[in-house]
């Protein structure tokens, strides 16, 4: 196949604030593609308005939170992709912690077409790895961007050989999992034993623990142990 025109192929990269593998692949998709539009955001950010005026062929989502409606996606004449740090049997919010809830020993990440439904499009690549009993939330993550960005560069690499993109026989296992449950996931109750109570300080510790307890009206978060 004939390798692409970068000069006049036009990318809509959106990607996740702070990060230092989003920051790499963004450098990599400006020095690649000069029509390159590019957005990075957090979760409490929303979707920059003028983004939704965008058209090209190929819109990329790297670790993003942001959701985009169908008339964008249908502005990628190539293709609209997601690189999502979980495997096809995690699909959505919290992957990761429900993963380590579940006592995963194996986990991944995904590369897929989107659709206006959440991790919901055909599944071009997924890349798999253990799961030890030594691991946290936070170094499985760090695992996963890891993948995400050698996906990333696999896939850009098509792009560039004017190749198509891979095409597996994967699928989602189940509905994408949502904030809300994972919010329950992170709520610690009175009647629960203390082998659930340390299952879910397990699986929702990051850097500092995200889990909290409730009185009333009346919050009370987790604070991270620190040695004297």
């Amino acid at each position: 196949m004939k390798p692409v025109d970068t000069n006049g192929y036009r990318v809509l990269f959106l990607r996740k604030k702070d990060n230092e593998y989003a920051a790499r692949a963004e450098e990599y998709i400006r020095s690649h593609f000069p029509q390159a539009t590019v957005f990075s955001g957090s979760r409490k950010d929303k979707l920059p308005p003028e983004v939704l005026n965008w058209k090209g062929e190929l819109l990329i989502s790297f670790i993003s939170s942001w959701i985009y409606p169908a008339s964008l996606l249908e502005s990628a004449s190539v293709a609209a992709i997601n690189f999502h740090p979980g495997s096809p049997e995690y699909p959505g919010t919290g992957c990761t912690n429900f993963a380590f809830y579940n006592d995963e020993k194996e986990y991944g990440i995904t590369c897929h077409h989107m659709k206006a439904a959440v991790d919901s499009g055909h599944i071009i690549q997924v890349k798999r790895f253990p799961i030890s009993s030594g691991d946290t939330v936070y170094s499985v993550t760090q695992r996963c961007y890891h993948l995400i960005e050698e996906s990333f560069y696999e896939m850009m690499n098509c792009v560039l050989k004017g190749e198509p993109f891979p095409v597996t026989n994967e699928a989602w296992k189940r509905k994408p999992y949502t904030r809300k449950q994972l919010d329950d996931l992170c709520h610690i109750r009175p009647d629960m034993s203390p082998a659930e109570v340390d299952r879910r300080i397990r699986a929702t510790t990051y850097k500092t623990p995200w889990a909290f307890t409730k009185i009333g009206d009346h919050i009370f978060k987790l604070q991270a142990e620190h040695n004297q």
